[in-house]
């Protein structure tokens, strides 16, 4: 998808992936560490966790279209970089959401189930918990530094911080 309804894609998907993914961190953070939440919580947050790791390739190739077709500046580039690190953020959040979710799964089994994850075990809980924590800050702040950096490349030089006459 190049466009949409006369718009370059790349800037509207982008927003689903600003919003989508550091909501997708919160959840596997409140999933990972709060049994209510992961029972409610955790499969609707793996799904959504999947999707954002769908989206990702899809923005990405969006913004690679429109990197073609407009002025090659040091902002530009430096967004595009690190727009290619979307993804090692998006999949272990996901691939996290999967193992939360998982281990709620065993834990609701029937007694003598061989379970994986091990889900009544503090130790791999509290692993998990941390794994999820570190996931989730370093998404949502690898999502902000893609998002500014597509802002400063964007914006930096195409607005006056003056208003034009009468419109003050």
């Amino acid at each position: 998808m190049d466009t949409f309804n006369g718009l370059p894609a790349h800037v509207l998907l982008v927003h689903g992936i600003v919003v989508l993914l550091p909501l997708s961190a919160l959840l596997l953070v409140l999933t990972a560490v709060w049994p209510a939440a992961r029972q409610r919580l955790a499969g609707p947050n793996a799904i959504l966790a999947g999707l954002v790791v769908l989206m990702v390739p899809v923005t990405t190739d969006a913004g690679e279209w429109l990197e073609q077709r407009m002025p090659g500046t040091p902002l530009l580039h430096t967004h595009a970089e690190l727009g290619d690190t979307a993804i090692f953020y998006a999949i272990p959040i996901a691939a996290l959401a999967l193992v939360v979710w998982w281990r709620g799964r065993e834990a609701g089994g029937s007694a003598g189930r061989r379970t994986f994850l091990a889900p009544l075990s503090s130790a791999v809980t509290a692993v998990v918990a941390v794994l999820a924590l570190a996931a989730a800050v370093a998404g949502v702040y690898g999502i902000y530094r893609i998002g500014d950096s597509g802002a400063k490349a964007a914006w930096t030089g195409n607005f006056s911080t003056t208003a034009r006459p009468g419109h003050d």
